[in-house]
């Protein structure tokens, strides 16, 4: 099964921010190269077969690699949580997947109903967990370009919503604080709060949407 193509070498370049302070553009781009990361995991773990791998898209190294494996950590804690919450997210939506407008409408509504009443690194986990979720639905319903305008459409809400916060936490490595021991279980009441009302707000988005579909 071919998944998301990784370069090393675009990688390579991707790290080398994290030893100085990271530029808003370095911050969309690991923001991205994570998104590939985490949607790759959840399509192979869906047994979802790629028919169309991006070329040279970077596979996070050294330290991004570590933020890569805590994003997924806390995104199967996540997704254990409330496991329906993350799954089919089109049809909860009532979206067709046909229309690049239909989707990137719908995921950005989203993401803002996310981050509406503020920023936490528990909802930025949520975040990767929706993109994920419709980039499975994507490929499942035959439109596997369209994972590619996922990825770009959540770098696009970073960088409009998330690069202030990101920077000032000194970049993406800040999440590695989140996870301070071995404990398999992190059960923590900042995950939580990032699910507690996920499932009401996506009738909300459901609603915002009914006049477009």
């Amino acid at each position: 099964m071919e998944v998301l193509r990784r370069s090393s070498v675009f990688a390579a370049e991707v790290m080398e921010v994290f030893d100085r302070s990271p530029t808003d553009k370095e911050l969309v781009s690991q923001a991205k190269a994570l998104c590939r990361d985490y949607i790759n995991s959840r399509l192979i773990r869906a047994g979802v077969s790629w028919s169309k791998p991006e070329h040279n898209t970077p596979v996070p190294g050294g330290k991004l690699a570590e933020v890569s494996t805590i994003l997924l950590r806390l995104g199967d804690e996540l997704e254990y949580l409330r496991p329906n919450v993350y799954r089919n997210i089109a049809r909860q939506l009532n979206i067709s997947l046909h229309s690049e407008t239909v989707v990137t409408d719908a995921f950005l509504a989203v993401a803002a109903q996310i981050f509406t009443a503020g920023i936490t690194w528990g909802k930025v986990v949520s975040l990767y967990a929706v993109a994920a979720g419709l980039a499975v639905d994507c490929v499942r319903h035959a439109q596997p370009a369209m994972v590619h305008t996922i990825v770009d459409c959540l770098g696009e809400f970073v960088r409009k919503t998330l690069v202030a916060w990101l920077r000032r936490r000194g970049g993406w490595a800040d999440i590695t604080k989140c996870v301070v021991n071995t404990d398999p279980s992190l059960r923590s009441h900042w995950l939580v709060a990032a699910v507690c009302s996920f499932g009401h707000f996506l009738k909300a988005i459901f609603f915002v949407l009914l006049p477009e579909r």
